[in-house]
């Protein structure tokens, strides 16, 4: 199994992170399985040696010894000698996901880390469903938190929610235009624009390219976001300041990742499967489309030109506020 299992283990593969587990736990436990299951397999017959041994002699009545030519196996090579054959092995993580959120978390391995960097510079969008409940407001923005307040909820309806989500996904779109750095006049941006490929090529503030509500059942309620550059916890706050312009408070109780860029929850491992052939599978299975889609993202022609200042930091996390965004793509 040892370099013909390896060599199936070069790319990239999706897996299920359940709510409670960090992700480096998750990794550290993907790559105990597969140096497991690539030290499982039938260790090769061991190379032969000559060697001159004391032996009787043949045909002689007496217990007279000499040296004969014997093949013996060397133990140079065994396991018990030796070793584990397979000690470490890299494994990378794409977009993490903290520790109390869960769904699709995309992980390479081998040559596939590098893959993880393509797949980042694509700057692809990422879809979630937060869950959020009406009447409270803790610190930190989880239900868990240390309550600052109660409010009341009875007055906030559907139609006053859709309208927000509404006014928010206009303005996280017009910071997308502008953070894409193109020309709106020009044909490439209309061609770019028909097939929904507008995006900023370099890092910028959290941009929700789609927002609505699946269920509205107060004090609770579900949303879908699509987004790019977000972190959990911003999309906590997303939930916090949509209660504050319902004139109430809100908490998120659930943060969960339904699709990284062209991963999605059908092609996520769950804990059972995270063993050497399950991963074998998956990701031989992912990797065309893997190719054939970042080939299509990173294709030349959408490119765009970098758009931070000299002073403008990469992990900046942007506005203090994710309902501002028309207020600060300017600055």
């Amino acid at each position: 199994m040892g370099s013909a299992g390896l060599a199936r283990l070069n790319g990239l593969f999706a897996a299920y992170k359940p709510p409670g587990l960090k992700w480096k736990h998750l990794r550290d436990t993907v790559e105990l399985q597969l140096l497991k299951g690539l030290n499982a397999g039938k260790p090769p017959a061991p190379e032969q040696r000559v060697r001159f041994l004391l032996g009787p002699v043949e045909g002689s009545e007496e217990k007279e010894l000499t040296l004969r030519a014997t093949a013996v196996p060397t133990l140079i090579d065994h396991p018990l000698v030796r070793g584990p054959a397979f000690t470490s092995l890299k494994v990378g993580v794409g977009h993490r996901l903290d520790a109390q959120a869960s769904g699709v978390l995309v992980l390479g391995v081998g040559h596939g880390c590098r893959l993880l960097t393509d797949m980042y510079n694509a700057h692809l969008t990422k879809d979630y469903t937060v869950r959020g409940l009406l009447g409270k407001a803790t610190d930190d923005f989880c239900e868990d938190g240390r309550l600052v307040e109660k409010t009341t909820f009875d007055h906030v309806t559907r139609e006053k929610l859709d309208r927000i989500l509404a006014v928010i996904q206009g303005s996280h779109q017009k910071a997308l235009v502008m953070y894409s750095n193109l020309d709106l006049q020009t044909q490439e941006a209309y061609e770019m624009a028909v097939r929904g490929v507008i995006r900023p090529m370099n890092k910028s503030p959290m941009l929700i390219t789609g927002i609505r509500c699946l269920q509205f059942a107060p004090p609770e309620f579900l949303l879908e976001v699509q987004c790019m550059h977000e972190t959990q916890k911003q999309l906590r706050r997303l939930v916090h300041e949509i209660g504050l312009e319902l004139r109430s408070s809100a908490v998120c109780t659930q943060v969960r990742r339904t699709r990284d860029g062209f991963f999605t929850l059908d092609d996520a491992l769950l804990r059972t499967q995270w063993d050497l052939h399950g991963i074998q599978d998956a990701i031989q299975a992912a990797a065309p489309r893997v190719a054939a889609e970042l080939e299509k993202s990173l294709r030349p022609g959408l490119a765009t030109q970098p758009l931070l200042g000299p002073g403008r930091s990469w992990d900046s996390e942007g506005p203090s506020s994710t309902l501002g965004q028309e207020g600060h793509v300017g600055h």
